[in-house]
């Protein structure tokens, strides 16, 4: 694996995007930096600091990239496959367009970022911070969310097919007409059903509701 420097890319981006390979940019301050339309493959990006850098159009491809800073990055219609984001900050980055399949962001903060038809798929948001981000009638496919900061995301008309919502803070959350059959709801307290109102439920996650009241359904 080939280490660069801020200077190296520097030096690069005068030609234009370019395709990394097995590049080696833990700890680098890319911060600011122009990088549209380049494409990261195998990279290391372990605590890289990306705050502020334009990402637009860029690929990611198993791309090692947990505790990176990615603060107010512009990551419009990226495309992310097969990466490490854990415990990223990516706080107010733009995220419009995104995708996100088979990643793992566990514990990463996307507080404020704009979530715009970002999709993710085969993704791990365990611990991770959404709070206020809205996924109306998205469908939602293996990504699990649990222990998940929720508070107040818009989950109206949401398909949830094999995820999870189990543990996770559902404060002022919006479930108005999703179809919850296919998520976990596990840890949910009989206070947490008002939330799901109007929404779709399966027979088994019924009794689990009713099974604290000490009911059970004949």
């Amino acid at each position: 694996m080939t280490m660069l420097t801020r200077a190296d890319i520097v030096a690069m981006a005068g030609d234009g995007p370019a395709h990394l390979v097995d590049a080696d940019l833990s700890g680098a301050d890319l911060s600011g930096l122009d990088l549209a339309g380049w494409h990261f493959e195998r990279c290391d990006m372990r605590r890289t600091s990306l705050a502020g850098t334009r990402l637009e159009a860029t690929r990611w491809q198993s791309v090692r990239a947990a505790f990176a800073g990615m603060v107010g990055a512009d990551l419009t219609d990226a495309q992310c496959t097969a990466s490490d984001f854990n415990n990223a900050a990516m706080r107010s980055a733009r995220l419009t367009g995104a995708g996100f399949a088979g990643c793992k962001l566990t514990g990463a903060d996307l507080t404020d970022a704009a979530l715009v038809d970002t999709r993710f798929a085969e993704c791990l948001l365990i611990n991770a911070r959404l709070p206020g981000q809205s996924f109306r009638r998205q469908t939602l496919d293996r990504v699990d969310l649990g222990q998940a900061d929720l508070r107040k995301c818009d989950f109206r008309e949401t398909v949830f097919r094999t995820c999870s919502l189990r543990d996770a803070v559902l404060d002022g959350a919006r479930f108005d007409k999703a179809d919850l059959r296919g998520c976990d709801l596990g840890g949910m307290q009989l206070t947490d059903a008002r939330l799901f109102r109007g929404a779709t439920i399966s027979h088994d996650q019924a009794a689990q509701l009713l099974a604290q009241l000490g009911l059970r359904l004949g």
